[in-house]
């Protein structure tokens, strides 16, 4: 007999175009082996090239949505990701609250690659001091990190600087990802409030590809959700995510998806 799988859940925004957001994190859940359930908090029109409008969903029915998972589904790890607003945060923030996952990755989306910004500037202090002291991880890219921590990351060094200032703010341990800078081009870098680590991709990549931060949170949530320690799950994830980028889809005139499902073809279930 099979064993039940590990189920997890994604708190986040739709994306019309598939490569981010809450899509993003259902099929790269899936694809790390566990079971992905979804909250969706936002809907948002957009493909590679641009978002081009957005809503937030009703926050009661957001509400809705969350009691409605947690009833039925034995939820193993959580990530939020797109939020929108301050009212959404303290929504989400009032049942993870309640509730008190004991792994809670915080990726603090706020803006899109094409400029759209994704998070009311007046939620920024809710995310700082609702849903960033829940969180066992956040993982802002440099962008998110220097709104965070209210100065211009330029190095490493800067790097280190906010994800000492960001952990301060409560979340247990920070990612502080480099994106493609060349600063840190690949490399990604970890505080647990003790001790630094960086995490370098065996590949570093200049591709810009859609989505590849929606995707490393959800990564690093289902390897908690299997019981992963964490610098295990964060290595793990970065394989992953790598490994995306590497055999990225040539989708769409801007910043195309990374493959999610790269190691299947549809070979691998033809009838036999």
């Amino acid at each position: 007999m099979n064993s039940v799988m590990k189920q997890a859940l994604t708190i986040a925004g739709s994306d019309s175009g598939g490569g981010a957001g809450i899509q993003a994190d259902i099929k790269t859940m899936q694809a790390n082996g566990v079971f992905a359930t979804s909250v969706v908090t936002a809907v948002t029109a957009q493909n590679t090239v641009e978002v081009r409008d957005a809503a937030e969903i009703p926050h009661d029915l957001i509400r809705s949505q969350l009691e409605a998972v947690i009833e039925d589904f034995d939820i193993s790890a959580v990530k939020t990701g797109m939020l929108a607003s301050a009212g959404v945060i303290e929504t989400v923030a009032d049942f993870l609250s309640e509730k008190k996952p004991t792994s809670l990755v915080v990726d603090p989306v706020m803006i899109s690659k094409s400029g759209y910004k994704l998070l009311a500037d007046d939620a920024i202090t809710s995310l700082r001091n609702r849903l960033l002291p829940l969180a066992l991880v956040a993982t802002p890219n440099l962008p998110e990190a220097s709104l965070l921590s209210g100065f211009d990351i330029n190095d490493k060094t800067g790097m280190r600087e906010a994800a000492q200032k960001i952990q301060a703010m409560g979340a247990q341990t920070v990612i502080v990802k480099g994106g493609h800078a060349e600063f840190s081009l690949g490399t990604d870098i970890l505080y647990d409030g003790e001790t630094f680590h960086e995490f370098q991709a065996q590949n570093a990549y200049r591709k810009t590809v859609h989505g590849t931060g929606c995707t490393f949170s959800a990564a690093i949530t289902a390897r908690l959700a299997l019981g992963e320690p964490l610098l295990v799950a964060v290595e793990n994830a970065k394989y992953y995510v790598t490994r995306a980028i590497e055999h990225q889809l040539r989708i769409g005139a801007g910043h195309g998806p990374g493959n999610h499902f790269y190691f299947l073809t549809p070979s691998d279930y033809r009838t036999r």
